[in-house]
Order: structure tokens, then C-alpha cells, then sequence
């Protein structure tokens, strides 16, 4: 089926706005793919470097230019659960690629930093900008040149945007992202929501959080709620940078091997050495991106992607903006529960039909181009499957199932859970911001009350535990952009205010800050450009003003006179206790540099 006339009329306008950036990027990346293996322009010296502990065979094939060579980009670490599992990928990616007459080489590694660790921390001053320093760190791993295609292996939050950033930048190389997939379920994770908020009321210990917290959280593979890594997953398969099915299969099991190793072999057949060439610059065209926008709002993915996916369509020469983002939202229907916009998890998302059963449901009514290019080949449709194991222990697919095996976390197309995506932007005189509704009440999508100041998260938690909130009022945590100190997420914020709405007041939250892809009930007006510390007018709100934060008719407003708003003068903030320690000091070139959110904030691309 053809795309729909509203989703046609929005990707139009991106391709126009784009083709100036668009086609500087498709020049470059056309002159950087030459014929033949990239190697064959190594110097003697170089190419020695370069295979020096391959074996004598491997020397001669990659000396002859006869066969292909992939480079694995990996996020490893084994602190990190989600990453645990890419420690034994290379040596089963470098044996299936023997097997398909291809070479393999760890070509380099990325930092992966968890937001879980660092939540409320120094460290998570450092998050946002982990997403650029990947992108970097991989191309360094691939400026060696040796390679035909690369392969991709991360997970978590800003690990594959900061992946996908770099695949762009090598556009002229196929990528595939192979991921490790969701921990087994463990605590159901609003039994966990209800022992922190016990927690933040003093009603239980600190040893009772830390049970409930642990058997959450207890094994490999990536946490079970839907936050920015599981958004991630389901990106990188609606965009076709996965193979059909590969996204939420649990580690440690067959069917995840095998999975991998036939992304592997995938990723040496679409070479320029084969007949198959998918460099990946060409195949991401605003297609693709649109389509991750779209899968975005239908499973109520991410607010973090409001800023990631601008940044990721970027490194591709195309401009997506928040107002594209909030119109696809208006057309597109919440298909998903997951929590915090359910009570399932991921792995119930995927029992119940999982991305096969999403795309075959969204490509009915034309809300996905299905004409675009993916890793797999030619079309989305071959992405509306059901992936197992075959009796030979490879990959089996067969075709999506006609009905959702759990309405309640998974729905048809026919019957969406809610009409709209319930991700917007909002714009006012307080600058523009985003705010995901999908799992906040209808009587809570608007929220007019008195504004309290705070400067720090910490602030709140601590009037929260002095009494001194118990009323309706909207939260305003400003400085907390990327410039004043890396935009690290406010997610602490959430039990106390979680608490407060319990109670019955009418609170919300107002920043320039970030919140987790994990934000939830409570109406959250966030990344709100310009930022304080660059004088915008959140900058010149007083305590007590009344704000008003609309989330039907999109907008945000401090409900004071025009002319008084205009003379007050922005507050100034020493930040200096922001600028040293647990590394903070090494990214003061990144806070410097740093774009505005709506732009990607990112430090990679001219703002």
C-alpha cells in the first residue's frame, strides 16, 4: 500500500527542506565509495599494520582484495548488562563470517555508560555527550580503512544513536546493528515503580529498594521497560538497520546466535564486492526517518528521540524538526502498551506479536513507507514476520499473526489504544518544549498552577521530604541544559512527584533538563530551548508565576504580561561546582560547543 497522503505530505517537506544538506552528504559519500575494496588504496606499510595478526591465508585474500572484510564496532563492557552479552559476538561473528568466505575484525570499541548508574550523579552530567564521543570513538575504529562493511553492537541510550551517527558518517559502508536483546522479566516493573515511591514516602528502607530494585534488574540483556533502549531496538529494526525480527529475542538463547550470525553473513553479501552494494548512507534516506518517528509514536517510545533522531538524521543530511515530529504524532495511534504506558514489558511486547505484528498493522493503513531500503533488501513489508528457530538451528521466519496475542499490551491498527502518538511539542513564551502523554490521564494534560523554582533535582527531593510541596504547583528545574551542565536526566524527580499527583494535587514539571525515556504519569514539559543559561525566558520565570502547560493545543505559557516578561532580567546561575569531577572537567569543550535541543544538541553539526 501506498503511504498515507498526510505521511506523503510531511516526508515531502522534508526532502525539500533537506536537499541542499542531503545532497552535499550523497556527493561526499559517492566519492568516498570507490570500486573494489576501500584497502586497495593502502600503502604496503599500512595494509602490513593493518593485517599483521591475521593468519597467512586472511593476509593473502585481504592483500589480493578477493575477499570482504568487516569491521565490528562492539560497546562491551561486562559492568553493564546490556552490553555483558557482546563479550563472545566477535569470536561467532568472526567464525560466520569464515563461513561465508569473509574476514572479521573488532575494529574498535565505544565507551557504554548506563543512565540507570549515574541517575541523580555527577556522572550523568557526562551521558548526553557519550552519544557524540561514540560517534567518534567509531570512526576512529573505521578511519583505518580496511574494512567493506561494518557491523554494529550496541544497545542502551545513547550507545546506538551515537552507532548510528557514525554508520551515517561512513555512509559509503553497508552497516547492520545487531543487538543483544531484553534481560528475561523479572519484578514487574510497577511493583518496582510502587516500592521507590513507598521509598521516597519513608514507608519502607533503603535494603527493601534495593530488593525490589536487584530482582528487576537481574540478569544480561537490557532492562525490561520501555525507556531509550528498548526505543532503540525498535529504531534501528523500523528503520531496517536490523534483521526482520532481531530486536527483542533474549540473549543466551539459539535463536539470538543465530541471529547473529546471519547478520553477519547479511552484512558481507551487501558489500561492493557482491551484487547486493547497501551502503548505508544511501539506503537511510527521510523515508527511513520518517518511519522512525512513526514507530515511535506508535509504541510510545522515547523522549530522548526528540533530540537523537534530529541528531541521527543529520549526520545524513536531513533536517527533521520537532514540528515534523509532533505532526507525525497527531496522525499516528498508540498501538503499544509497554510500561510505564502499560503494565507489560518488552518481552510481552514481543510474545503478544511484537515489531512483525506492529509494522503489519501500520503498513495496512499506509502509516509506513514500505518503499524504502533496508539491510534486508527492498521493502518493509518483509519486516511484518515472526522470527524462530529452525530445526537446523538457523532462522525461520514466518509471515506476522493475524491477531495480537494480548490486546491489552498489543493492538490492532483497527482498535489503537488512544488516537494519536501523544508526543508534542509544545511552543510558547516560555520557547518550545516536548512532552510525552501516552501514559498521563486526559484530565492531566493540562495543568495550570503557581511555578516553584529549584536549581538542582536534589532541591525538589528535599522540599518533597519537608512537606513543603503538598500542593498544586509546576516544578521548575531550570539550568539543567546542554550547555549549563550535559542535560542529564532528571528521572529522580519522578517518585516524589508521582507521590504528590497520588495525593491529589495538580503538579507538573517544567525544564530545560531531560527526563528518562522512562517518564510516565506525571506531565513533563522538557527540553525547553532556548536554555537558562542562554538567557531564555525560562530564565525569567519567578516563583509563583502562573504557568500553564497545554498539552491538546500545544502550547506553554507563563501567564504574565508580555511587556513585564520582556523586562525582567534572565537569572545568572554560578555553575562552577558543574565543571570538575567524575570527569566533568574533560567535556567542557562539549558544553561549549553544544547545540540546542531541537537541533539534536549535539556538538557534531553546525548549528
Amino acid at each position: 500500500m501506498a503511504a498515507d497522503a498526510r505521511i506523503s505530505a510531511i516526508t515531502t517537506r522534508i526532502i525539500e527542506r533537506s536537499k541542499p544538506t542531503r545532497e552535499r552528504y550523497l556527493d561526499r559519500l559517492r566519492n568516498a565509495a570507490t570500486a573494489g575494496a576501500q584497502r586497495a588504496v593502502l600503502g604496503c606499510a599500512n595494509l602490513a599494520h593493518g593485517f599483521a595478526i591475521c593468519s597467512p591465508s586472511e593476509k593473502e585474500a585481504l592483500a589480493g582484495d578477493r575477499v570482504p572484510n568487516l569491521g565490528i564496532i562492539t560497546s562491551y563492557n561486562d559492568m553493564l548488562s546490556a552490553h555483558q552479552p557482546f563479550e563472545t559476538y566477535p569470536a561467532i561473528i568472526r567464525e560466520a563470517a569464515a563461513e561465508a568466505g569473509g574476514i572479521a575484525q573488532v575494529a574498535g570499541g565505544v565507551p557504554a555508560m548506563c543512565d540507570g548508574v549515574t541517575q541523580g550523579q555527577p556522572g550523568m552530567e557526562l551521558s548526553l555527550f557519550s552519544r557524540d564521543l561514540i560517534a567518534m570513538s567509531a570512526g576512529v575504529g573505521l578511519s583505518h580503512n580496511m574494512f567493506d562493511a561494518a557491523v554494529f553492537l550496541g544497545v542502551c541510550d545513547k550507545i546506538v544513536p551515537g552507532l548510528v551517527i557514525a554508520a551515517l558518517s561512513f555512509g559509503h559502508l553497508p552497516a547492520v546493528f545487531i543487538p543483544a536483546g531484553p534481560m528475561t522479566s523479572g519484578l514487574p516493573n510497577d511493583e518496582k515503580s510502587r516500592v521507590r515511591q513507598l521509598f521516597a514516602e519513608g514507608k519502607v528502607g533503603r535494603a527493601e529498594l534495593l530488593e525490589a530494585e536487584s530482582k528487576s534488574y537481574h540478569g544480561p540483556g537490557t532492562c525490561t521497560f520501555y525507556g531509550t533502549a528498548n526505543s532503540n531496538q525498535m529504531l534501528m529494526e523500523i528503520m531496517g538497520f536490523h534483521m526482520p525480527g532481531a530486536s527483542f529475542v533474549n540473549p543466551g538463547t539459539p535463536l539470538r546466535e543465530a541471529l547473529t550470525r546471519e547478520a553477519t553473513k547479511r552484512a558481507l553479501a551487501i558489500t561492493a564486492m557482491g551484487n547486493e552494494f547497501t551502503p548505508a548512507g544511501e539506503m537511510i534516506d527521510e523515508r527511513s526517518i520518517v518511519n522512525g518517528v512513526v514507530g515511535l509514536h506508535a509504541t510510545g517510545g522515547s523522549t530522548n528521540h526528540t533530540m537523537h533522531l534530529v541528531a541521527m538524521a543529520r549526520a545524513a543530511g536531513i533536517v527533521l524538526t520537532w514540528q515534523d515530529i509532533s505532526e507525525l504524532s497527531d496522525i499516528i495511534p498508540l498501538l503499544a502498551r509497554v510500561y510505564p504506558n502499560g503494565l507489560a514489558d518488552v518481552n510481552h511486547f514481543h510474545a503478544a506479536g511484537g515489531m512483525g505484528f506492529l509494522i503489519k498493522e501500520l503498513l495496512k493503513k499506509g502509516l509506513l513507507h514500505d518503499d524504502v531500503r533496508t539491510v534486508a533488501g527492498q521493502g518493509l513489508s518483509a519486516y511484518s514476520i515472526e522470527v524462530k528457530i529452525g530445526a537446523d538451528g538457523g532462522v525461520v521466519r514466518e509471515p506476522a499473526p493475524e491477531k495480537s496475542g494480548d490486546p491489552k499490551v498489543l493492538a490492532s491498527i483497527e482498535t489503537p489504544f488512544q488516537s494519536t502518538g501523544g508526543l508534542k511539542m509544545l511552543r510558547g513564551n516560555v520557547g518550545k518544549a516536548v512532552i510525552k502523554i501516552s501514559a498521563v490521564k486526559p484530565e492531566r494534560h493540562v495543568i495550570e498552577a503557581p511555578a516553584v523554582i529549584f536549581h538542582d533535582q536534589l532541591e525538589i527531593q528535599q522540599a518533597f521530604k519537608d512537606g513543603k510541596l503538598n500542593r498544586d504547583f509546576v516544578a521548575v528545574v531550570r539550568f539543567q541544559g546542554p550547555k549549563a551542565n550535559g542535560m542529564p536526566e532528571l528521572h529522580k524527580l519522578t517518585p516524589a512527584l508521582g507521590v504528590l499527583q497520588d495525593r491529589g494535587f495538580r503538579v507538573a514539571l517544567l525544564t530545560d533538563g531531560r527526563m528518562s525515556g522512562a517518564s510516565g504519569k506525571v506531565p513533563a514539559a522538557i527540553h525547553v530551548t532556548p536554555e537558562a543559561v542562554e538567557g531564555g525566558p525560562i530564565a525569567r520565570i519567578k516563583e509563583g508565576d502562573i504557568i500553564r502547560i497545554d498539552a491538546i493545543a500545544g502550547t506553554l505559557e507563563v501567564l504574565v504580561d508580555a511587556a513585564d516578561m520582556a523586562e525582567r532580567e534572565p537569572v545568572v546561575l554560578d555553575l562552577s561546582e558543574n565543571e570538575f569531577g567524575m570527569g566533568r572537567e574533560l567535556f567542557a569543550p562539549f558544553r561549549r560547543a553544544a547545540g540546542p535541543a531541537d537541533q539534536g544538541a549535539s556538538v557534531l553539526f553546525r548549528h
